[in-house]
């Protein structure tokens, strides 16, 4: 697992740091926001702990963490901070945030927190289901395609997840109207709903194949 550490304070970030490597996660620690921006590009990390509070930017933590749930990233974030008002903390969770630990902390209450953190990202991941550029959380009933929100209706969604949970199986139009519609007649009714799935996600993401239809993915 990899923890990307934001911290500019340099005693508390060694601290940090060390508690996270000495239960055998790989660390990143970055003193600033230029350093964060690089490290997250070349890291891909599984959690980040990020200090709020930074000299060049009194909201630092905050900004960067809003700028990469809006870039896509759905890993736990969990703020380190001094400031505990009820409006901080609300502020927090709002732009994307997991958890608050307000400083002093004991390392044991953060690596706890850490712990509980990716019990619950390991969670979500295992609902999750890649496909080229389409990700799909399918608890959530949430669909990205290249970054991009698309929105799906009930009936969009669930003949999505049918291919998505079924991939390089062949259903024949009657197996697809009986799992998606309840009536294996409404054949029609599955061609109309594949149609609308290729023009919001992608030409190929469903493919026309001898005995019905099968996930296909962008060439």
């Amino acid at each position: 697992m990899q923890v990307l550490l934001l911290e500019d304070e340099p005693r508390l970030g060694r601290a940090v740091e060390g508690a996270l490597l000495a239960q055998g996660y790989g660390v990143r620690w970055a003193k600033g926001l230029e350093e964060v921006q690089e490290a997250f590009l070349e890291l891909e990390p599984d959690l980040m702990v990020l200090d709020v509070r930074l000299p060049e930017d009194p909201d630092g933590g905050f900004r960067f963490a809003k700028e990469v749930r809006e870039a896509g990233y759905r890993g736990p974030i969990l703020f380190l901070t001094a400031r505990d008002s009820l409006e901080d903390r609300v502020e927090g969770l709002d732009l994307g945030g997991d958890d608050y630990l307000v400083k002093p902390f004991h390392l044991e209450e953060l690596l706890a927190r850490v712990r509980a953190l990716l019990r619950r990202g390991a969670e979500a991941k295992a609902s999750r289901v890649r496909l080229g550029p389409l990700e799909v959380d399918l608890a959530g009933r949430a669909v990205r395609h290249r970054g991009r929100r698309v929105d799906l209706s009930l009936k969009e969604f669930a003949l999505l997840e049918v291919f998505l949970l079924h991939p390089g199986r062949v259903f024949a139009p009657e197996e697809l109207a009986e799992k998606v519609f309840g009536d294996g007649e409404k054949v029609g009714a599955v061609k109309v709903y594949v149609h609308y799935l290729r023009q919001k996600l992608h030409p190929e993401v469903v493919r026309t194949v001898p005995g019905g239809y099968r996930l296909g993915h962008e060439p």
